[in-house]
């Protein structure tokens, strides 16, 4: 690597995807910003769509309605040249404890999965963890071979936003 390189977000932030089970995926990585951003990062939607859709897969996120409080839901809208129709994702939060866990579930099918993203500040930077629970195998099977593959594109991009680098 590059000297030069050494130093930037990229090289010393790694995102770690592990399966954990048949069930479970986890999601680990290091941001140089006090939790307080990171957890605005997730929780407010101007900020969230800047980040939130890998650019390589070249999707849209045309609608972002987040209600990010226990109780709240939210709904998130996806288009794409090859989708015949917008996809939704949607759900409801569980549990919200600001600057600290946002728990919610996928409520889109009987195959969603509940996932917990916990931000743990260490001397004003924050690991996050993404962990991701699914009903079957298969379910997570499907999430690996999809979505689950952007992750870390999207915690990379997400690592640009809160170096203003977006």
């Amino acid at each position: 690597m590059p000297k030069e390189n050494q130093g930037s977000p990229a090289a010393t932030n790694r995102t770690v995807v592990e399966r954990k089970s048949d069930h479970e995926l986890v999601v680990t990585r290091m941001f140089n910003a006090p939790a307080h951003i990171v957890f605005a990062a997730w929780s407010k939607p101007d900020l969230f769509t800047r980040w939130w859709v890998p650019k390589s897969v070249g999707i849209s996120l045309v609608s972002c309605d987040m209600d990010v409080r226990t109780g709240g839901t939210y709904r998130l809208v996806f288009s794409h040249p090859d989708f015949d129709q917008p996809m939704a994702f949607f759900g409801t939060y569980r549990e919200v404890t600001p600057n600290e866990r946002i728990v919610w579930m996928n409520e889109e099918s009987d195959e969603g999965a509940v996932t917990t993203v916990t931000f743990e500040e260490v001397a004003d930077k924050t690991l996050v963890t993404y962990h991701e629970r699914y009903p079957t195998k298969a379910a997570l099977e499907e999430a690996l071979a999809g979505s689950a593959e952007g992750l870390p594109e999207q915690f990379a991009q997400l690592d640009a936003l809160l170096a203003g680098n977006d």
